[in-house]
């Protein structure tokens, strides 16, 4: 299979994150009601509609790839060129009216995560990269900050529920003592904020790659490192992520992996 067109596929990918954003700020408006899924989260309208949305672009303009969507689940197809859709990641925070939720595009060729958008329309922020494109805020590149000692830190945690029953759960106390400062913005918030340089390190565990994958690319083009909790490349069954500036991710991962 030929590489796919990555400014092709990356303009497709801002469109449909266009497409969902219309969609929200709609719902966010009127305001909507809430199901529970099989697994007690919540779902709205809003979270559907916005799938749809973003299906209909993606489809349009890169009808050789699967897609595999929060709402929808995945296409059966073309298992080397995958689309991850999140179109609404942060459905509770859109539930409470807090602006903490955004829309998440990605794609995956032959297992690589290779471009992603994320969109946060009410909150005001759009960022976007592919691979060897570098990372684009609002039109800027950005790059992470060059912070390269604990003490100098910044460090942003969140979903952390499982690392309470977890050996590494005293080490992340201790990091946190080490650093220079504690944060819990959560969401797409602090990916963006690392990417752009604002922030050194992200810690998350329950998460799922539809969240993290566009984000991904974000961090790696900005001139981050972002693996799971065990320092391995996200693939599609990863859960957890430990994200930073390559200093301080390389330290933080080495006292974690000594604390298993």
């Amino acid at each position: 299979m030929a590489e796919p067109n990555l400014p092709h596929a990356l303009a497709a990918a801002r469109e449909a994150a266009q497409a969902a954003a219309e969609v929200l700020r709609h719902y966010w408006r009127r305001g909507v009601d809430v199901e529970l899924k099989s697994d007690d989260t919540p779902v709205t309208v809003a979270d559907r509609e916005a799938e749809m949305a973003i299906r209909k672009v993606l489809q349009q303009a890169l009808p050789q790839a699967s897609i595999y969507g929060e709402e929808f689940g995945r296409d059966e197809g073309n298992p080397e060129l995958l689309w991850l859709v999140d179109p609404l990641d942060g459905t509770k925070s859109f539930v409470r009216r807090t602006p903490f939720f955004s829309t998440q595009i990605a794609l995956m060729h032959r297992g690589e995560l290779v471009l992603g958008v994320s969109s946060a329309p009410i909150y005001g922020e759009t960022m976007w990269a592919s691979a060897g494109g570098g990372c684009w805020f609002e039109g800027e590149q950005v790059r992470v900050a060059p912070t390269a000692t604990l003490a100098q830190a910044s460090l942003s945690i969140g979903n952390v529920k499982s690392l309470t029953a977890d050996a590494r759960w005293a080490e992340l106390g201790a990091l946190i003592r080490d650093t220079n400062r504690l944060r819990g913005y959560g969401d797409f918030c602090h990916y963006h904020l690392l990417a752009r340089g604002s922030l050194d390190l992200v810690l998350e565990s329950d998460v799922n790659i539809l969240d993290v994958a566009a984000l991904a690319v974000i961090v790696r083009e900005a001139g981050g490192v972002f693996t799971d909790l065990d320092g391995q490349p996200l693939g599609l069954d990863s859960r957890s992520v430990l994200a930073g500036t390559p200093a301080i991710h390389a330290a933080v991962w080495k006292r974690l992996h000594e604390a298993r």
